[in-house]
């Protein structure tokens, strides 16, 4: 980029069209550069069945036949450089098709676009920003996602906040980096995870549905002031994730569908390249050219953005043939299957090839099916992933959390299943959007009972999501109990924190909650290892009560969480304990400062030399109602120490 961008290389050009040109966006697109001593812009364009491509734009007042573009190589890549063009102008591509068809078609690798409604693209310069990351950067080079903690807020920006609740002005960019990421610092995540950014044509696609996959959207700024967004996140020690759509298009008339007149990212077959359920068209993902374009894009998101990881979305309708086909005729794989082997070497590729560069990244598969080994590494016939969103999991506990307490002795096995898998995969607990959205109701609002009883049932949703295996992830909204489902078109609401006590306590609830999961490495450092996790009671359907143990690498981390998935208080509870000692209960979510009844034990709980629940020692605690008590051994017993240490750590 900048004044260096020469001529495409033969090489370039082989790997482009072998599918491995993975920084493709500096030889396509839109560059700002010099030419013979000239300054201005050069284009290139992938269009192999035009018969023409010529530039409209700013720079000739969209006259059609000013710029005619050369054809550069005899695999359709056209090539021009344009001296009146400069940063800031508005230009399409004019595309003859082989049957002189006239299209107007937005740059596939554009920087930036035209706001909504306008569909141009536009030019600019993505060099000369100065980042003051250095130290982020490092910081992730020396310590492995996997054994940190990993708590995300997800956030679509149009509506997290806006000028006026019920205004259709947005926020920018750089007034996001300073309000949303104070707030996530403040409130103890690790990382911002926002929804797709890619240039889109409709907003309540809410980025799923994309025309410019190199273009961040132009509704809240430049793409230098994007950076600038990123950049304050890195210094407050914030990561940054973006949802990503390699699965699909949109149809815009600008877009990519039937770029040059053909079939060109899309399938040439139409069954396989219409996507029925959402009206979208899929990538060729066998296609080698549209190989180097997708897995360019999530490099250069990285690259230019310094993007922390991608998580990559509905990865089930990539794998899968006849996703969304429901009442037509099923498609079949050479071998018979349902299975889109193109789509799987596809994303073994993308994986390899992004850690090869960003061996830190986070590379998250949004997958709803039980494909096998999605977060194994290629060589061990994995998708190479690092990371899953448990799906599994979050319908669940969904379907456990809806149902009233008296019936939830019957579907125990709901809140428990999960262990039987919870380290088949590297795993992220999602509470996401999609399910606080088109009529699902938001996460209080699903709780049954009264007012009080359903603060309290989410209250012990979260404290459970903290202490299972897993990383953590929230939508905004969510953590302040709104009652409302996200309306995506207006403002998160934020007023229910002036004066409404429930959801203040329930603010300041999440906020513990972060912190207390950000001390405590039992809850994170072996989260993808059974040697990080021990029951000692998963059978109290009953009382719809469940004990475990959560592990860390030093034997004092280690905690123990009960949670009570009823109103009912149970004063005499006893519960094994793998140590001899004094116990504290070190979090509460009954606590009265967040808005629970304060019941439960204040002082030490001394144990008792008595088996139980299959360990040496046992105690007895009060269980608040509708809660998660977590307790810790605070003083061991020396003499029992000493005299017991290898049965201890044994029975652990």
């Amino acid at each position: 980029m900048g004044a260096n961008v020469g001529t495409p290389s033969s090489e370039d050009l082989f790997l482009l069209h072998e599918g491995s040109l993975y920084h493709s966006y500096r030889i396509l697109g839109a560059h700002v550069s010099k030419r013979k001593g000239y300054e201005g812009v050069r284009f290139a364009v992938w269009a192999p069945n035009a018969k023409q491509v010529s530039l409209l734009g700013d720079f000739n007042q969209w006259q059609s036949g000013e710029h005619r573009m050369e054809k550069f190589s005899s695999l359709g890549v056209w090539m021009l450089f344009v001296p009146e063009a400069s940063e800031g102008d508005h230009y399409k591509y004019e595309i003859q098709s082989e049957t002189g068809q006239i299209l107007l078609k937005a740059d596939p690798y554009a920087f930036y676009s035209e706001v909504r409604p306008g569909t141009a693209s536009r030019v600019v310069d993505l060099e000369g920003y100065e980042w003051q990351d250095e130290a982020w950067q490092e910081m992730k080079k020396t310590a492995p996602a996997y054994n940190k903690p990993l708590s995300i807020y997800e956030v679509h920006l149009g509506t997290w906040r806006k000028k006026d609740r019920h205004s259709e002005e947005l926020y920018t960019y750089d007034q996001l980096a300073d309000e949303l990421v104070d707030y996530a610092v403040e409130m103890g995540y690790t990382h911002i995870e926002v929804m797709p950014l890619a240039e889109h044509p409709f907003d309540r696609s809410w980025g799923y549905q994309a025309t410019g996959y190199y273009s961040v959207t132009s509704r809240h700024g430049s793409p230098k002031e994007f950076m600038h967004f990123v950049d304050r996140c890195h210094q407050k020690g914030i990561g940054v994730i973006m949802d990503w759509v390699p699965g699909h298009f949109c149809k815009d008339a600008h877009g990519l569908r039937q770029f040059d007149g053909k079939a060109l990212y899309e399938y040439q077959d139409p069954r396989k390249a219409e996507k029925l359920e959402w009206g979208t068209l899929t990538f060729d993902f066998g296609r080698p050219e549209v190989q180097s374009f997708l897995i360019s894009n999530a490099i250069f998101w990285m690259d230019m953005y310094h993007i922390d990881g991608i998580r990559v979305d509905a990865v089930a309708s990539m794998l899968h043939l006849n996703f969304g086909r429901w009442n037509e005729k099923p498609l079949k794989n050479q071998w018979g299957g349902d299975d889109n082997p193109e789509a799987v070497a596809f994303l073994r590729k993308l994986n390899q090839v992004v850690f090869s560069y960003y061996p830190d990244a986070l590379m998250m598969a949004e997958d709803s099916t039980d494909w096998p080994l999605v977060t194994a590494p290629v060589h061990d016939g994995g998708l190479g992933f690092n990371y899953k969103w448990n799906m599994g999991w979050m319908n669940d506990m969904l379907r456990y959390m809806k149902l009233d307490p008296i019936h939830r002795k019957y579907h125990h096995k709901l809140i428990t299943f999960s262990f039987m898998y919870a380290f088949s995969e590297n795993y992220v607990l999602p509470f996401s959007h999609d399910e606080v959205v088109h009529g699902k109701r938001s996460l209080l609002h699903k709780m049954p009972g009264d007012y009080w009883q359903k603060f309290a049932n989410l209250r012990v949703l979260y404290g459970y999501m903290s202490g299972h295996p897993g990383k953590k992830l929230l939508f905004m909204g969510s953590e302040f109990g709104q009652f409302d489902e996200w309306k995506d078109q207006e403002e998160v609401d934020w007023f229910l924190l002036n004066g409404y006590e429930k959801h203040e306590q329930m603010h300041i609830y999440v906020k513990a909650l972060n912190q207390f999961y950000l001390d405590q490495p039992a809850l994170w450092q072996k989260d993808h290892s059974p040697d990080g996790f021990k029951w000692i009671n998963p059978h109290d359907e009953s009382q719809s009560v469940v004990t475990f143990m959560r592990k860390g690498n030093l034997a004092e981390d280690d905690l123990i969480l009960i949670c009570n998935f009823t109103p009912e208080v149970h004063p005499d509870y006893r519960i094994g304990v793998p140590r001899g000692g004094m116990y504290e209960v070190v979090f509460n979510s009954d606590a009265p400062e967040f808005g629970g009844s304060g019941q439960g034990n204040k002082l030490p709980i001394t144990s008792e030399k008595r088996k139980y629940h299959e360990q040496p020692y046992s105690l007895s605690l009060c269980i608040p109602p509708l809660a998660a008590v977590y307790i810790k051994c605070v003083k061991e017993f020396q003499l029992e120490k000493t005299k017991l240490k290898g049965e201890i750590r044994d029975a652990q």
